[in-house]
């Protein structure tokens, strides 16, 4: 069987899934998956100790879900992501004034202010959210990374996930330029995105909102307005644009949400909301020059 074409959870053969047990490789569907930092399980694995492979189960070979995530438990693209962030931190604080303190040329030409967006550098709803502030910044938002983009990568996939963090970044530029038009850099947008996706995952697997995506929420949200200096605004706006695009990579099926292979859907949510976030941008840098 093709890596290209559907696939149906083992225990439910009318439910499509993109998702495997990062165990066995069986695929399930959200319903019966356990999703973890440590991976995704079926309900045959999900109580073996330190991921190992029960001894009772036998299963025979099967293809793996699409995507490298899903089919080895790892995530590549968080790690990526994380790489990239660091190799511009330190580039940064090469041309700047310090570790704690980058700058530069390459900042200024990267970093998200109205002026210069509305003067044609529209690259910087994206590039902004590659850069930090200070090693704090930084050390925080890579650590928020690393623990809830994996688990996120691996239940998505990977270029879903591309699309989610990109697409979130670009509606927390848009959301920082509401709040203010001076100078803001991070990634906490995608990253915000990010738990937005993991909020509606928990929420179709186990039918509550009051989980833990919820409570990381909660506290960060009011961290940002509690904090001088935090952009809030980058914050709520990658919070709602990962809410609307993992609402949009659902397949819909009886009022049940599945995540197959990214269809029409899932490019038109992502479509749609970055338009409107660059819309969104437009409105806010008019006459600033």
């Amino acid at each position: 069987m093709s890596a290209a074409e559907p696939r149906y959870c083992y225990r439910h053969p009318d439910r499509e899934t993109g998702l495997a047990c990062s165990d066995c490789g069986r695929p399930i569907c959200a319903d019966c998956a356990t999703f973890a930092a440590v991976g995704i399980r079926c309900p045959d694995h999900a109580g073996a100790r330190g991921g190992r492979k029960s001894r009772q189960i036998r299963p025979r070979p099967v293809h793996r879900a699409p995507g490298l995530a899903l089919a080895t438990g790892r995530a590549p693209v968080t790690y990526a992501l994380i790489a990239i962030n660091v190799v511009i931190y330190l580039l940064g604080a090469s041309q700047g004034a310090g570790l704690n303190n980058p700058g530069g040329s390459l900042y200024a030409k990267l970093w998200l202010d109205a002026p210069d967006v509305h003067n044609g550098g529209w690259w910087r709803l994206i590039t902004a959210a590659f850069l930090h502030a200070s090693i704090l910044h930084i050390a925080f938002n890579m650590l928020a990374l690393w623990w809830i983009g994996k688990p996120v990568e691996q239940y998505l996939g990977p270029a879903r996930y591309v699309g989610l963090y990109l697409v979130a970044g670009l509606a927390g530029s848009a959301g920082a330029l509401v709040q203010t038009p001076f100078v803001t850099v991070g990634a906490s947008g995608a990253i915000f995105g990010i738990l937005g996706a993991m909020l509606i995952l928990e929420w179709q697997i186990t039918g509550s909102l009051a989980g833990n995506a919820m409570t990381m929420i909660v506290i960060n949200l009011v961290l940002s307005f509690s904090i001088p200096g935090i952009s809030w605004g980058g914050h709520i706006g990658g919070l709602i644009g990962g809410i609307l695009v993992t609402l949009g990579y659902a397949h819909w099926r009886g009022g049940r949400a599945q995540y197959g292979q990214l269809g029409l859907g899932g490019v038109v949510g992502l479509v749609v909301v970055a338009a409107a976030s660059v819309a969104l941008a437009y409105w806010k840098v008019r006459g600033y020059a």
